[in-house]
């Protein structure tokens, strides 16, 4: 039903075989087109982005939201911690209708796991 096709990479240039195998993988996973790097461009790419924080495993911390693009620095703020005083670094706009705990204090208020 499928047969080798050879394909040119778009980041590279060169000509890559898309194999019959891979062809009936793409099948059975529902992908409609074919793909458009070699698989080494694909490799590069994929570790790119794993490095950068985007795609993959989500979680906290990635994503622009969490200033997690590449090269950008998350925005801190200063702010008076409601515990003990001291000034602390927080990563949002602080409110005054919540209390806002520098490190310290808001480690020693969490309940143990």
């Amino acid at each position: 039903m499928y047969t080798d096709e050879t394909l040119s990479c778009t980041d590279c240039g060169n000509e890559f075989i898309f194999s019959a195998g891979e062809q009936e993988f793409f099948a059975a996973k529902g992908f409609q087109n074919k793909p458009n790097r070699c698989p080494d461009c694909r490799s590069a790419r994929r570790n790119q982005r794993a490095t950068a924080g985007v795609g993959g495993g989500g979680g906290y911390g990635a994503g622009p939201r969490a200033g997690g693009g590449p090269g950008r620095q998350r925005e801190m703020f200063s702010a008076t911690c409601s515990q003990c005083g001291n000034v602390a670094q927080v990563p949002f706009q602080p409110r005054t209708d919540r209390p806002v705990y520098c490190s310290d204090c808001f480690q020693s208020s969490r309940p143990a796991r």
